[in-house]
């Protein structure tokens, strides 16, 4: 089977790619299909309703099977106003680059006396054909609780921002030190569940 996964972000394309290793699927990039598309707005309150608007927008464009995979991130401690949300990349109206990012929730987590707890919710969102459209954002495919930290180390994963001021809960190794592609676990087996289930169903 083969899928485009409607990303720009180079390294959740590799992490997919890991998560799906082995299956009867190919994966294939936007960068690769060599169209020169724009982004599509994203409007919803829930990641589901993100993940949906993209798959949405770019099968009307393509008109081939295509997946999204849409995240929020959820700070313990923070008032229902302040969540990140669906919006964690965006603050005050602007766009945060990766540095901003970095800085802007390393404050949060200063906030609270130097680390706090946090965990990302994640749905993804599958269209097959004009009549096939599969949805999930069970817990299965979100991550497990994590620290953020206000000290952030100097390695760097490219596509994953805030890795470097992420904390793992039991080992207490940073996102970005750990071997192998962050998310690796938990999330691998959920997207896998997801993933065999639409190639068997």
């Amino acid at each position: 089977m083969r899928l485009i996964y409607a990303t720009g972000n180079p390294g959740k394309f590799r992490m997919m790619e890991e998560f799906l290793d082995g299956l009867e699927i190919g994966l294939i990039s936007l960068a690769k299909l060599g169209k020169n598309l724009r982004e599509p707005e994203e409007c919803g309150k829930f990641p589901l309703e993100n993940a949906r608007q993209k798959a949405e927008y770019y099968y009307s464009i393509l008109h081939q099977p295509v997946f999204s995979c849409d995240s929020g991130l959820l700070i313990e401690g923070l008032s229902p106003e302040e969540q990140p949300g669906v919006h964690v990349r965006n603050r005050n109206g602007r766009r945060m680059t990766d540095s901003e990012m970095t800085e802007y929730y390393a404050g949060i987590a200063r906030r609270f006396g130097g680390k706090c707890v946090a965990r990302y919710q994640n749905a993804v969102c599958l269209i097959l054909d004009g009549k096939k459209k599969y949805e999930y954002d069970g817990e299965d495919i979100s991550g497990g609780r994590f620290y953020l930290v206000d000290a952030p180390v100097e390695q760097k994963e490219e596509g994953f921002p805030l890795d470097c001021i992420s904390v793992d809960m039991e080992s207490g190794i940073y996102f970005t030190q750990r071997e192998g592609i962050p998310g690796i676990g938990k999330e691998r087996e959920g997207f896998r569940r997801f993933f065999e289930g639409v190639i068997h169903g």
